[in-house]
């Protein structure tokens, strides 16, 4: 069986995206990444010249303009984020869409658009879909809900790395202070905050390497499949 949704939640660089995309290829699921779509709509808001700071009209007509979803891209063994059937994968990752994110994101409009858009990838079930609200907001039915955590040290570590890989300079410093910045934004906004569901399993990452991480999820998504398909079984044989 691969029906089940796995929502995993967490603070930013805490490794919730890189292993969300290593659980979903093992399961064989659809991965989706939240966090790209809020930066994709970011990308949009930058290149369009659009007010992102205050949620004015000229914004909320703009949403009606954003259109995205995730393909595989060429050379690339996970989807990547489409922006209006274009793909964006790296210029969402560079350092000043990271600094305007949380901005964005905090607007209620745009979280509801994102929502909907991240419902209608995710409606069919066997997908790992990975964010700030995913276990809360999105799929509060979702069979599977973690909650990733690490110390800002570690994050700001990681993220360094994954930055460097790319060719995009960056300092541990700029990196620690985004990453407290959007922490603090995200866990105190209005709409969508950032915080653990109730029945979310709590994973902390900062002593874990990645291999532990996706093996622990993994082990979690199948006694969640296992379960959902002996209760199947069993009410077809009642």
């Amino acid at each position: 069986m691969k029906d089940i949704t796995i929502a995993i939640d967490g603070y930013a660089g805490c490794g919730k995206s890189s292993t969300a995309k290593e659980v979903a290829k093992k399961l064989g699921y659809l991965y989706i990444d939240s966090g790209a779509m809020y930066r994709a709509v970011s990308l949009h808001f930058w290149r369009h010249n659009i007010d992102f700071e205050n949620e004015s009209e000229e914004l909320i007509e703009e949403l009606e303009n954003i259109y995205i979803d995730f393909n595989f891209g060429r050379n690339k063994p996970f989807p990547v984020v489409t922006l209006n059937g274009v793909e964006v994968e790296d210029e969402i990752r560079k350092p000043e869409i990271s600094a305007i994110v949380s901005q964005v994101s905090v607007h209620k409009s745009v979280r509801r658009e994102m929502v909907s858009q991240q419902r209608r990838l995710g409606e069919a079930g066997g997908v790992v879909m990975d964010g700030r609200d995913i276990g809360t907001v999105v799929f509060p039915n979702a069979e599977l809900k973690v909650f990733m955590t690490a110390s800002i040290d570690k994050r700001a570590e990681r993220r360094l790395a994954e930055l460097q890989s790319k060719g995009i300079p960056a300092s541990l410093e700029d990196i620690k202070a985004n990453l407290a910045q959007r922490d603090h934004i995200d866990s105190s906004r209005e709409v969508g905050p950032l915080k653990q569901a109730p029945d979310a399993v709590l994973i902390d990452t900062t002593n874990l390497n990645f291999d532990e991480q996706v093996d622990l999820v993994c082990k979690l998504a199948k006694e969640k499949i296992a379960k959902k398909s002996n209760k199947k079984t069993s009410q077809s044989r009642s």
